[in-house]
């Protein structure tokens, strides 16, 4: 599929661009499977004589708010503390709790990109060792890439970083085939109200409709495909 067909064919996906039509997602790559967030097996405080996911989490979060990187080591792996300390947005203000291993810091006094909202803090024993994160992203290609490749890795929350809910919701309803289509990034150019960046494949093609700026941020917010 050519770059020129794919612009020409913005105008009309952008039109869609807060809603996916079933005509549309029928000409998607064809369902593979419903792709659902691995589900994250319950930690009881105490057990094995660890500390239950909040009290880590929260051990590292008053760390952070302190910029003590020695007590962050201690409760986080150097990879998850790097992630953290380098969050571009001010402090959530709210901990929403744990859902298993799976720890949320949330802001509601804020807009921030992405269907992330905050912090979320993975436990594991003593020691957070994953933290994903609301980004801000300069570019809407930047944003649009990072969801694909989330997709591409099977990591929701990944995509949430950087997508709303919606948008990530309508990717993930079919899990990436590395042995089917083949997918080619055209591009994004200027829609109504921000940008669509498209994806090419055999048949038709993927639009990510990003909106924001490079002051607050990027992030796809719904996602349409249009067939060949």
């Amino acid at each position: 599929m050519s770059a020129r067909w794919l612009r020409g064919a913005a105008a009309t996906a952008a039109t869609a661009a807060f809603l996916v039509p079933a005509s549309l997602l029928a000409a998607a790559p064809a369902l593979a499977h419903t792709a659902h967030a691995p589900a994250q097996a319950p930690v009881r405080a105490g057990a094995h004589g660890t500390a239950a996911p909040a009290v880590v989490a929260k051990k590292l979060f008053r760390a952070w708010l302190r910029a003590d990187r020695h007590a962050a080591s201690r409760v986080a792996t150097a990879g998850a503390a790097s992630t953290l300390f380098a969050y571009p947005f001010r402090a959530p203000d709210e901990f929403a709790g744990c859902s298993g291993n799976a720890c949320r810091f949330v802001h509601t006094s804020v807009r921030v990109p992405g269907g992330l909202d905050g912090i979320l803090m993975i436990v594991s024993g003593a020691k957070v060792t994953k933290v994903y994160e609301s980004r801000h992203l300069v570019t809407p290609s930047a944003a649009a890439k990072q969801l694909f490749d989330a997709w591409r890795k099977g990591d929701r929350n990944r995509g949430l970083e950087i997508a709303t809910t919606t948008a990530v919701k309508t990717l993930f309803r079919t899990k990436y085939d590395p042995k089917g289509v083949k997918y080619f990034f055209q591009g994004c150019s200027s829609e109504p109200k921000g940008y669509g960046c498209a994806y090419s494949y055999e048949g038709g093609g993927m639009f990510m409709h990003v909106r924001g700026s490079k002051s607050r941020g990027y992030e796809v917010t719904s996602i349409s495909y249009i067939a060949d």
